[in-house]
């Protein structure tokens, strides 16, 4: 019988290497499956591991009653806090939605941005709710045990909030702002953007551009960031709106509450815009440059992204 030594040899090494191949994906598969245990006890909660593999722990929110359009909401119809965390190499990366009173967002926050989290989200899921209801997005990357205390930090900043106080603010507190004079040349100088006048409320707006379905956008079709002052220049109110790419959303959040400024809502306005916008609303009350300045950080944070 005759034998081709060359072809028996190169299909030992084809199937020497489908071998490899195997043995190196099962060890892959079994070095990113996640500890539910170490999880759990990182997190403080019971972690349950998932039929796909992935780990996901949670917390009720029972701690305040809620009413939705009148009627008494139980906590499993949709006041659950959550954090799923998922292999990715030989780390993981959690993804989670957190349900926050209004007085509870900035600590919240401030906790996910001191742990290394990322804010992707803040916005209501229910109308004519009492207290307002509100849900702030999470995610992140590191190894799982490290991400389950990063949760844990955020929802106990959430609970130390309760622990003072266990009926949710009506406000920030503080002193409300009255109508006065406002120097809108003042803020112009200290923003680097002109100021309108708008009838003794100044308003400052930045224009971006994008395109959708073709067609270029421009700050007239809502792509704009834009701060309004609203009080005097000693006691003054700041809202406004950041228009963001992806990679300027977290930079702008940090600035913008370093300075002090509470950050409302995170969300989109637009589907199919090139490149994808997102948009933080913000309100702060403080002396009217402080406000201004605090601003102009944030633009500054902006600004730096983009520069190599």
């Amino acid at each position: 019988m005759n034998v081709d030594i060359s072809k028996l040899a190169a299909r030992s090494s084809w199937m020497l290497l489908v071998v490899a191949g195997l043995t190196l994906a099962c060890g892959s598969a079994a070095a990113a499956a996640l500890d539910a245990a170490a999880i759990s006890q990182a997190a403080g909660v019971k972690a349950m591991t998932q039929k796909d593999g992935v780990v996901k722990i949670g917390w009720s929110r029972s701690d305040v009653a809620v009413t939705v359009d009148g009627m008494r909401l139980a906590p499993a119809a949709g006041l659950g806090s959550w954090a799923a965390f998922a292999p990715m190499g030989n780390q993981a990366m959690v993804m989670g939605d957190t349900v926050v009173f209004q007085d509870e967002v900035d600590a919240a926050m401030d906790a996910a941005f001191a742990h290394g989290l990322k804010v992707t989200g803040l916005h209501n899921h229910f109308f004519y709710d009492q207290p307002k209801v509100y849900f702030m997005h999470i995610e992140g990357e590191d190894a799982a045990t490290a991400l389950a205390s990063d949760v844990k930090a955020v929802w106990d900043a959430i609970k130390a909030v309760r622990a003072a106080h266990p009926q949710p603010a009506e406000g920030f507190g503080g002193m409300v702002p009255k109508p006065g004079k406002l120097d809108a040349d003042a803020l112009a100088r200290i923003v680097g953007h002109p100021a309108e006048a708008n009838n003794g409320f100044p308003k400052i707006t930045i224009g971006a551009t994008g395109r959708m379905r073709g067609q270029s956008l421009g700050a007239s079709m809502g792509l704009t960031t834009w701060a309004a002052f609203s009080g005097s220049d000693q006691l003054a109110a700041m809202d406004g709106d950041f228009i963001m790419r992806a990679d300027e959303v977290q930079p702008v959040l940090r600035a913008l509450r370093k300075a002090g400024i509470h950050i409302v809502a995170l969300h989109n306005h637009m589907i199919g815009t090139q490149p994808d916008f997102y948009f933080t609303h913000f309100w702060g009350k403080g002396k009217v440059v402080d406000l201004a300045r605090g601003f102009r950080v944030a633009l500054d944070a902006q600004a730096a992204v983009a520069k190599p």
